[in-house]
């Protein structure tokens, strides 16, 4: 397989939804982490915490790693709540072109998600029955979609789009919609499609040809159905340890990857064990357990990239 595997701030406990004031492993001690095990790039994190501009090109060059995508998530189905984000949309773009202004091998993927709602958010896996969204409101997504879209395309990148729990693109047949609407293409993310009742093996036969960016995570799955039967959202799910390791889970990874090779799949593979550090967690022994997962995680992707 010619893909390219990366790693990711959210492994470590930084993104969007760190806690304000939460000790964070930095920038730099997180990208010697990813290079000492062996990844070749890195997804972006919070826009500004690689840096931008030369000190971007630069930490990630003294590390020898590029970059490989970055989340950017827009009210797609708001039209007015979407029209006030474009500039969020433009920031992250003009790092996005910042980091390729270097000629990396292989351009970073700007990842389009949906924003969701509370209510789904706080029922992730089950957002078509707590919170259906319309006929005109799809509409919406599609075509606020498709105009982020081209914001991407005309920045110099092809942009990916990526199903997430707590969305209103999160379960298998939303997916499906999605596709249907727009030519977008996929970001398969084997955890959150576990999260909302699909089987990765079986998305790769069903969605295969569109997916052009690919997140791999390991879920328990007995902790995730543990944490939701309580009732837990999905800040729950990210604090409790549901996303481990490769092989502490119930991911087949043999079969997906062998799919995804099967299928010549030539991208990023960006492994995410999203973590959800509490505020008042003692930084350097999280920064080893983390270090050592993702050497793990790592060296389980040996036989494919």
């Amino acid at each position: 397989m010619k893909a390219t595997v990366a790693g990711a701030p959210v492994s470590y406990g930084v993104f969007e939804m760190t806690p304000d004031g939460a000790a964070t492993v930095s920038a730099d001690e997180m990208l010697t982490s990813l290079a000492d095990a062996g990844y070749g790039g890195v997804d972006l994190g919070p826009v500004g915490f690689l840096g931008r501009g030369a000190q971007l090109r630069a930490r990630l060059a003294a590390h020898g790693l590029e970059l490989a995508g970055g989340w950017v998530q827009l009210p797609l189905s708001d039209t007015e709540g979407f029209e006030a984000s474009l500039p969020s949309l433009r920031d992250a773009l003009r790092v996005f072109s910042d980091a390729a202004a270097a000629g990396p091998d292989r351009l970073p993927l700007p990842t389009l998600a949906d924003d969701g709602s509370l209510a789904r958010r706080a029922h992730p896996g089950r957002g078509a029955e707590v919170d259906p969204l319309s006929v005109d409101a799809w509409e919406r997504l599609i075509a606020n979609t498709e105009r982020a879209a081209g914001m991407i395309r005309s920045a110099g990148f092809e942009p990916t789009f990526h199903h997430h729990a707590g969305t209103f693109v999160e379960s298998p047949e939303e997916v499906d919609r999605f596709l249907a609407g727009t030519d977008v293409d996929l970001t398969l993310d084997t955890g959150h499609l576990l999260i909302a009742g699909g089987d990765p093996v079986d998305a790769v036969t069903r969605w295969g040809h569109r997916i052009n960016h690919l997140h791999l995570k390991d879920v328990d799955r007995r902790e995730l159905q543990r944490v939701l039967a309580a009732g837990g959202g999905m800040s729950d799910v990210w604090m409790s340890g549901s996303f481990v390791a490769f092989g502490d889970g119930d991911l087949e990874l043999d079969r997906v990857m062998s799919a995804m090779d099967e299928r010549g799949f030539d991208g990023w593979i960006i492994v995410e064990q999203d973590v959800l550090n509490a505020p008042d967690i003692a930084i350097d022994a999280f920064r080893r357990a983390r270090s050592a997962d993702q050497r793990i995680n790592r060296e389980a992707l040996r036989a494919w990239a």
